[in-house]
């Protein structure tokens, strides 16, 4: 997508109630998509700037403008209709964001919270300076660099990253060696390269918060993630097994991350259990996160109700959760193309079972819905949400 985009469709502030908010929220995908339905209950206008008039959110919010995120004056025509701006993936240009801050515009979270989700090496120098625990790590120049770093840190295999632009596993390689070939992809990218150790975990937990202007904030359980590939395919709430000081310790880590960073919004601090105790910062996100979908029937509160009660600088709500166990499956996409075909048996197996689809084509891998079970018992809560998603994808007839 390049280029300007005047597609911005002109929005009349004077059909709403009086009093109405305006969120406007960069970008179309199915955070927005799920952000909508908190916006309704609540009497939020939400407007999108979307990628293309078939995506995600256009689907679901009415009239969302078709621009390019990367333009100036695209995002400024539609900057200029909200009360705030927030985002549905931190991809916006640092620059582009001061700029609307510095003509006033409530940018939220701002640009100088934003940019530690957006560059990875920022937010490890960041989270150095806070003493906030993190993989042994360096930004690395060439074959040399990474040779060296593997040698202070014990040794291959080690992860390299993209600094910027990497999500769902892409701009990641794990190198076992100096000659390794994935050394030259890593460097083929274009831009600079992190060098991280290769954690030995027992597994990954994700502590989701949120917080408002007037530092109000709220830490939702601890939850436990399963990655494939580099894609969250299942998420448990609470962390099974996770003892209440770990628990703690994880949701006071993202809670000092958030006051730190001047975060406003939701934050999604994912970490590893590392096998030798570490509980350690792998990665943020500064807005609605997968591992956080599991809230829409499992907490008190979601957290795109949070999101939208924290950048309005509304009183937050309670993140407790409202069953024992809650499981969240991803739906992603294999060689069915009509998940909705799935739906009558799914329902009536289980007319506890939720379920949300994205409004997305299907493609391999690609997350085009995710469903949700709770309950008292863990390893039935599982197998529900699982055979759920597994029947929608057509990997399982019965």
């Amino acid at each position: 997508m390049g280029g300007h985009y005047a597609q911005i469709v002109k929005f009349e502030r004077k059909d709403l109630p009086v009093g109405t908010p305006v969120v406007g929220m960069i970008g179309g995908g199915q955070l927005a998509r799920m952000t909508q339905e908190a916006a309704i209950a609540l009497g939020i206008q939400l407007r999108v700037l979307a990628e293309g008039p078939t995506v995600s959110a256009a689907q679901a919010v009415a009239d969302a403008p078709v621009g390019d995120y990367r333009d100036p004056a695209t995002v400024r025509a539609f900057a200029a209709e909200a009360d705030v701006v927030t985002f549905d993936h931190e991809h916006v240009p640092t620059e582009l964001l001061r700029e609307l801050e510095a003509a006033g515009v409530a940018v939220r979270p701002g640009p100088d919270a934003l940019v530690h989700a957006q560059d990875k090496a920022v937010m490890r120098q960041r989270l150095d300076t806070i003493d906030a625990p993190s993989p042994a790590h360096q930004v690395v120049a060439g074959r040399e660099d990474v040779a060296d770093f593997a040698k202070r840190t014990g040794g291959f295999p080690i992860i390299l990253k993209t600094t910027r632009g990497g999500y769902d596993g892409k701009g990641v390689w794990v190198v076992d060696g100096p000659d390794d070939p994935t050394v030259a992809q890593a460097f083929a990218a274009g831009v600079p390269i992190l060098a991280e150790e290769k954690v030995d975990f027992v597994r990954e937990l994700s502590a989701v918060v949120a917080r408002s202007p007037h530092g109000q904030a709220v830490a939702y359980p601890i939850v436990e993630s399963v990655q494939r590939d580099g894609i969250c395919v299942e998420v448990t709430a609470p962390a099974p097994g996770l003892a209440p000081e770990r628990a703690a310790q994880a949701q006071q880590t993202a809670l000092r991350i958030a006051g730190e960073l001047g975060v406003v919004g939701v934050l999604a601090v994912e970490m590893f259990e590392a096998r030798d105790g570490r509980l350690l910062v792998n990665e943020l996100a500064m807005r609605p996160h997968n591992t956080g979908h599991w809230s829409i029937e499992g907490a008190v509160t979601s957290q795109f109700e949070n999101h939208l009660r924290a950048v309005l600088d509304l009183p937050l709500g309670s993140p407790a959760a409202r069953a024992p166990y809650t499981v969240m499956v991803n739906v992603l996409g294999g060689d069915v193309a009509d998940m909705h075909r799935g739906l009558l048996h799914c329902l009536a197996r289980d007319p506890g079972l939720r379920v949300h689809f994205y409004g997305k084509s299907v493609k391999p891998g690609r997350k085009v819905g995710h469903v949700t079970a709770y309950g008292d018992d863990l390893e039935q809560v599982r197998e529900r949400a699982r055979h759920a998603a597994a029947y929608l994808t057509g990997t399982i007839d019965e």
